[in-house]
């Protein structure tokens, strides 16, 4: 199998990516249990990308029941480098409006139902995530959003995305106090899968599509899913254009990332001293420290 060095996951409203071309699917299943969907694999202007729907390709799945660990393990075992996750999430801030693009930097983690790690279970490992957004990975998405020269849309670099259980969205309490942190952006499905794309060593960076303003802003009415899917869809078609400038641009000249090589002073169990079975799980994330 050819390997597929940039992925693409969709989220609400893009579960499928336009223009790719000899288009198959690859059914995989995983120590972790199967993807939310096949993985469509394909070439973009030329380019190999792996493209999967996050829900599903008829949003079946909440953001709870996401099997993030297979999903990213999958798309490792294609070769992906380079991941982009596209998501749409709540403003928290009156400078971000809805139909707003953003570039977040930073994420807090308010779920509590979700596996976070492919460790355990006799390997252990403590990866950085300091940083947990791909710095690199993000600046090529900077730079292709502005190749496109979208018509009264507007990119915000950084910022930092709450990510809450679900699937109601917040209370009036709660979105006061996510604004109180300082926080930008609210949504449902970043983590655990930023993390665990730091763990498998792939640059992960989010596009972040702004459908709403939560339910804090006094002049706007509270999200809706209504809402939230009719802003996503007009938005979905900028979102392709802009994925498919960042991939030519990955094509062309792939950034270097730190996080490919985050498991170098993360593992504590050595690699030899895991158990074979162990070993086969990880393999995908092991390869190069077998």
């Amino acid at each position: 199998m050819t390997k597929i060095r940039f992925g693409i996951i969709g989220g609400s409203g893009l579960y499928q990516m336009d223009g790719l071309q000899d288009a198959g699917q690859i059914t995989l299943e995983t120590p972790f249990g199967a993807p939310s969907d096949a993985i469509t694999v394909g070439a973009l202007d030329g380019v190999p990308v792996a493209f999967l729907a996050r829900h599903g390709r008829g949003h079946a799945l909440l953001p709870s029941e996401i099997p993030f660990r297979a999903n990213i393990w999958a798309l490792k075992k294609l070769g992906v480098e380079y991941l982009v996750s596209v998501s749409s999430v709540g403003s928290l801030a009156e400078q971000i409006a809805p139909r707003d693009m953003v570039l977040p930097d930073q994420f807090i983690d308010r779920t509590y139902r979700r596996e976070g790690t492919f460790f355990g279970n006799g390997a252990v490992a403590h990866i950085s995530f300091a940083q947990p957004v791909c710095r690199a990975l993000s600046d090529v998405l900077a730079a292709a959003f502005a190749e496109c020269a979208l018509p009264q849309i507007a990119l915000h670099r950084g910022g930092t995305y709450v990510c809450m259980e679900g699937p109601a969205f917040s209370t009036y309490a709660e979105s006061q106090l996510y604004r109180s942190w300082g926080a930008a952006l609210i949504g449902m499905t970043n983590l655990p899968e930023a993390r665990l794309a730091r763990e498998a060593e792939i640059a992960y960076a989010t596009l972040a599509l702004v459908t709403d303003f939560d339910c804090w802003h006094p002049e706007h009415a509270s999200v809706t899913a209504e809402m939230a899917v009719g802003n996503l869809l007009h938005n979905a078609e900028n979102a392709q254009a802009v994925l498919r400038a960042c991939i030519r641009r990955l094509a062309a000249a792939a950034p270097a990332s730190e996080a490919h090589h985050a498991l170098q002073q993360a593992l504590v169990t050595p690699v030899a001293a895991m158990a074979p079975a162990v070993r086969e799980r990880l393999a995908p994330l092991l390869q190069k420290y077998l």
